[in-house]
């Protein structure tokens, strides 16, 4: 029979490995009598872990939440994994800074992880610490990941929300308006928010009062993003975490709505996409290309593309400005055909004019620099 201390251990690693056990299971398991195991269970519960007894014919033990965090027991392949995952937080939240010198708003996390790192690590046997050291990596951001990173607290509240089902308010920080220059350059990439309108040059917006009932906590290209039910607009809403100040307190329960098409990860990829209408992008213009549209699609991004025939396609594309638009629709390199609206059409003659002055040697054009 095992020692009482390797005994409680071995029972403490079955519970943590099924929700439920039997009584009598546990005591075949570890070949002791059923009055064994409910003097272990009392010895565990002294220690801080919450087990509590389930119903049953022979009733049983389950080992559940508690309002502190008793020490955990982990096999090899999970202490490696949990550490690797540690390392990995404690590097892309650290080292991704905000506005001007100094950690960003998210540095809390990964200055946690890297704390339990750290004891994780110093916990560990000489096996485990010498895989953990030959699995030690240098994370690099790659190009375009977002520095801004929303505060620990803000993910949390979020999170409670979700939950528990409750009304959130909060207030929103629109975003800040794109330097002029870099319009042009964002044709292509999916928008930085679904839900904030960048404001006028020159002019900066005020913060949103938001009312939502949460819905799901996701993350997209590197952001955390908040879907929820807005229900001053009566519709679904994708938030920025790292532009939400919550306040408190929060709101009544609901009942969660459905969401449409019932899958979280379709519905924010169609967002993003830019699928689910015109208000998604601040420029969104439809042509008909003289080429297969399956030729287009490979290069269409979060355009969407409709087939007319062999060698024609529908192409419905969205941009940050109009220039910028009428330049990803022509870098297709094929003819076509403007379906609409007016201003795409103002904007490939503008951009024809200065071509042809560009190309003839005429130098700059007294429109350039002006992005409509």
């Amino acid at each position: 029979m095992p020692t009482t201390t390797s005994r409680l251990l071995a029972l403490l690693s079955l519970l943590q490995a099924r929700r439920d056990w039997p009584g009598a299971d546990l005591a075949a398991r570890l070949d002791v009598h059923v009055r064994t195991i409910r003097r272990d269970v009392d010895r565990l519960r002294e220690l801080g872990y919450p087990i509590v007894a389930t119903k049953g014919p022979d009733g049983g033990y389950r080992l559940d939440a508690g309002s502190r965090l008793p020490p955990l027991l982990f096999d090899d392949d999970q202490a490696v994994a949990l550490a690797v995952a540690l390392q990995t937080t404690a590097a892309t939240t650290t080292a991704g800074p905000g506005p001007g010198p100094g950690p960003g708003p998210g540095a809390d996390i990964g200055e946690a992880a890297a704390r339990a790192l750290h004891t994780v690590r110093h916990l560990m046997p000489a096996r485990l610490r010498h895989r953990i050291d030959t699995l030690r990596a240098t994370v690099v951001a790659p190009p375009g990941t977002p520095a801004e990173q929303p505060d620990g607290r803000v993910l949390a509240t979020l999170a409670d929300a979700v939950r528990a089902r409750e009304e959130l308010r909060f207030d929103y920080a629109p975003p800040p308006a794109p330097p002029q220059d870099d319009r042009d350059d964002r044709a292509a990439t999916p928008p930085p928010d679904l839900d904030a309108a960048t404001p006028p040059p020159g002019r900066e917006a005020a913060r949103v009062r938001r009312r939502v009932q949460p819905h799901h906590l996701v993350t997209w290209g590197g952001r955390w993003y908040l879907l929820a039910w807005d229900l001053d607009r009566a519709d679904w809403r994708t938030f920025r975490a790292d532009r939400v100040t919550p306040r408190v307190p929060t709101g009544p329960r609901f009942t969660p709505r459905a969401l449409p098409g019932g899958d979280v990860a379709a519905f924010v990829a169609g967002r993003f996409r830019g699928a689910d209408g015109p208000g998604d992008w601040p420029c969104r213009g439809e042509v008909v290309l003289d080429l297969p549209a399956a030729d287009v699609a490979r290069h269409a991004f979060d355009g969407l593309v409709e087939e007319l025939g062999p060698a024609r396609c529908r192409l419905v594309l969205g941009s940050w400005s109009w220039t910028g638009l009428a330049c990803a629709i022509g870098r297709f390199d094929a003819d076509f055909e403007v379906v609409g609206p007016p201003e795409l059409r103002s904007a490939l003659a503008r951009l024809a004019r200065r071509a042809a002055g560009a190309a003839a040697g005429e130098g700059r054009s007294p429109e350039a620099g002006h992005l409509p």
